[in-house]
């Protein structure tokens, strides 16, 4: 097509309705979310089963929940470290 423009390997200009993409790092993926998901899931099904299924779903919810939650704060702490030992 004669009006399209050909992209240059080294264009740093953003093109038009994109933003540019923020400079902090995103979290690394993790199983937790899953693990908390399955927890939900087996806190429901005990509730219509036996108790040994629905004690299974809290010690699941608790436990994803926790480690997520340690992750994430760990995961901060070593990113606000490197930011400021770059400073």
């Amino acid at each position: 097509m004669p009006n399209e423009q050909l992209p240059t390997q080294h264009s740093n200009a953003v093109p038009p309705g994109w933003q540019v993409l923020p400079t902090e790092p995103l979290p690394h993926p993790t199983y937790f979310p899953a693990g908390l998901a399955m927890g939900v899931a087996f806190l429901f099904w005990g509730l219509i089963t036996i108790w040994v299924v629905w004690l299974v779903g809290v010690f699941l919810f608790i436990a994803a929940l926790a480690g997520w939650i340690t992750e994430i704060r760990h995961g901060y702490k070593t990113h606000w470290l490197i930011v400021w030992a770059a400073n």
